[in-house]
């Protein structure tokens, strides 16, 4: 009877191994708890469930994407943290940490980083902001775009209870067999990794075909294609990306789980089994996944530089086209992941030669920023450092990359310091540099205050300079042959740049709690920062034409367009926030329990799965399906927002408009500033 109702699961599946594992997930579990304590105290179960845990509004969803991201965030930059203190004390001494436990740190903070911070950061900020630069309502699918959120949030869970309960994969980010396989790795670690990447990647996928369909159907009348911000074209292409790239890992990790599962041998050494075969396709979602990660970082540089620059984006086209070459070109160079498995020479070559032209349209990218910054009017904004910082360090992170794009380099630094240090070169600057900034422009949309300046420029100093600290010293420590991974070193000459790196990796842990304390200063002060107007930065595009907060139907009267930067342009013209002769009612959709009932239901069923538990297998299964289709029968999906309603709000919004005073770019970044920023001269 027990082991129907349990499983696999037992007392010894309590993180009692090791003090540092007991004392983290005593700190998850009070977390966990504190947060409970605190909704308790504001008494906000009621707003909580009816205003955002059933809300299908998108800005709503990708607020909450943004929040799951920082809170996976919060745990990854520990545990680098952790794993630079154990390497820095590492000569000739096994240190604090056994090493499992350091396996097991390096492959949660690489799954976290990848598909739990760094994916719903992006969507959540793509969710918040897309719909509002193309004018539309809403995202095509609201409830779908719910479940996909709930489907992400239940994968982020399941990595959270693997602090609490057994332990997690060993196996690297990657999760490569045969080490993944049973034989190998007869714990639960793996079991937990494969369900939380599947319960993702079905989400992620979910996600891109919601945003492809809404950038085809729902944009504002006369918004050609080439008339879309660069934000909406980054858009677009990882949604394409999301589509084509994300299928090929569920697959994999479908496998290595009927691999475990049901004594299959895909990729075994036996029976037939290729591991090469997952190789494949985890590169071919992960390559294309890289830029994923970075071209939203791109579209978000592209509106920053502009407005902060107080010019029209330099070279409009070529940065779509080198967007377009980018995500073409992502799908032609999966194998240059596995230089060094045995293929034939020439297959490397073209592989290699493929990597080098991926830099061509990302230099252009970087040229039309530089070219978009001269002769501008430049305000020295915390987005703005972010993208200037951008600039430098990913070209020198490009460097490396067409460096290791010859198979013969490639070749040597393979499984070195080297290659940790080029990607988190590529993917710091070029994806946490970009959400950042992205996070502290539109932010003042969002919630109606801006963050606090003085504490923006402190954390971007952290972050900068964490990063240079802790990356560029493993470029030296892996060309003189550390490899990556090491739980222990025997080598001398290592130590002082690991030490360097462990200061870098304090710094980085500094960011995060200047964070924190900048969002609290702000909020602390939320009135002398607010922006009600809606413009706090002289903004080009359309999410900046509404109030902020933008209303739950975002636009009184959807916006026509015969231009880039059609808001900009209406300023120029002394035509923008003109009130509509008529209102009329909006239909909008009704919130429904179905993505959180979807959220706990795959979370039970990935919990179930990893420990044998058949009937909650059964059990979660059933409820996910069946929420879903229980929601095909509801008729009453929408309501009407009337359009005396909305008359009341924008006339009250228009008011405060009429009231504000227009201040000068000197003045933007003072509590003069409401949101209503005049065109230079």
């Amino acid at each position: 009877m027990r082991h129907f109702l349990l499983g696999s699961l037992g007392y010894d599946a309590l993180p009692f191994y090791s003090l540092i594992a007991t004392f983290a997930a005593s700190i998850v579990v009070l977390g966990a708890l504190a947060v409970l304590v605190f909704v308790t105290w504001l008494k906000g179960w009621r707003a909580l469930w009816s205003d955002w845990l059933t809300s299908v509004d998108h800005k709503k969803i990708g607020i909450m994407y943004v929040v799951v991201s920082f809170v996976m965030l919060a745990r990854a930059v520990v545990e680098a943290v952790v794993m630079r203190s154990q390497q820095a004390v590492a000569y000739q001494n096994p240190g604090f940490i056994p090493p499992e436990h350091f396996a097991q740190l390096f492959t949660t903070h690489g799954t976290i980083m990848i598909f739990f911070m760094a994916m719903p950061f992006l969507i959540g900020i793509y969710n918040f902001v897309l719909p509002l630069q193309i004018g539309a309502r809403d995202v095509s699918f609201p409830v779908m775009n719910s479940i996909s959120l709930g489907l992400t949030s239940a994968g982020a869970v399941l990595l959270m209870i693997s602090l609490c309960i057994g332990k997690f994969s060993t196996g690297g980010w990657t999760g490569y067999p045969p080490y993944t396989e049973l034989s190998f790795s007869p714990g639960v670690g793996v079991d937990y990794w494969i369900w939380a990447l599947t319960l993702s990647s079905v989400g992620n996928t979910m996600t891109g075909i919601n945003f492809a369909v809404t950038i085809y159907k729902k944009r504002a009348p006369g918004m050609t294609l080439f008339r879309m911000p660069l934000f909406a074209w980054t858009a677009l292409c990882i949604s394409i990306l999301m589509i084509f790239a994300m299928p090929p890992l569920t697959v994999a990790t479908l496998m290595l789980a009927m691999d475990r599962y049901l004594d299959m041998h895909f990729f075994t050494n036996e029976l037939g089994g290729n591991m090469m075969n997952y190789i494949n396709m985890f590169w071919l979602f992960g390559h294309p996944e890289v830029y994923i990660l970075i071209l939203p970082a791109f579209g978000v540089y592209s509106e920053t530089i502009a407005t902060f620059s107080n010019k029209r984006l330099y070279g409009y086209t070529s940065l779509v086209w080198a967007t377009v070459s980018i995500a073409v070109l992502s799908f032609t160079v999966w194998l240059h992941h596995f230089f060094t498995m045995g293929q034939d020479g020439n297959v490397n070559a073209v592989f290699g030669i493929a990597t080098m032209l991926i830099a061509i349209p990302t230099g252009v990218k970087v040229y039309d920023w530089l070219l978009t910054m001269a002769r501008g009017r430049i305000r020295v904004s915390v987005p703005m450092l972010y993208a200037c910082a951008f600039m430098m360090l990913f070209v020198v992170g490009g460097a490396t990359g067409v460096m290791l794009a010859n198979p013969g380099f490639d070749y040597q630094v393979h499984n070195t310091l080297f290659l940790v240090a080029h990607f988190h070169n590529m993917l710091i600057p070029g994806l946490l540099f970009g959400m950042l900034s992205a996070y502290h422009y539109w932010f003042p949309k969002a919630f109606g205050f801006r963050l606090h300046e003085g504490w923006g420029r402190i954390v971007f100093g952290c972050w900068v300079g964490g990063f240079i600290l802790a990356f560029m010293p493993l470029y030296i420590v892996g060309a003189l042959g550390m490899p990556r991974r090491s739980q222990e070193f025997f080598e001398a000459v290592y130590r002082p740049y690991l030490w360097v790196a462990l200061c870098g990796a304090f710094l980085v842990l500094g960011a995060l709690v200047s964070m924190v304390i900048q969002l609290w200063t702000s909020i602390k002060n939320r009135k002398a920062l607010a922006v009600p107007v809606g413009d706090p930065w002289n903004g080009r595009t359309l999410e900046w034409s509404i109030a902020a907060p933008p209303p739950e139907y975002n636009f009184a009267l959807i916006p026509k367009i015969d231009c880039v930067d059609a808001f900009h342009e209406a300023k120029k013209h002394r035509d923008a926030w003109r009130a509509p002769e008529h209102y009329f009612d909006i239909e909008l959709p009704s919130n429904t329990p179905v993505g959180f009932v979807c959220c706990v239901a795959g979370g039970v069923f990935g919990f179930a799965l990893t420990w044998h538990i058949w009937w909650a297998v059964i059990l979660g299964a059933a409820v996910f399906f069946g929420a879903i289709i229980l929601r095909s029968f509801n008729r009453n999906t929408t309501y009407i927002v009337p359009a005396s309603e909305i008359r009341e709000n924008e006339e009250r919004w228009l008011l405060t408009l009429r009231e504000t005073a227009f201040i000068d770019n000197d003045a933007m970044f003072t509590t003069a500033n409401n949101g209503l920023v005049k065109e230079p001269i």
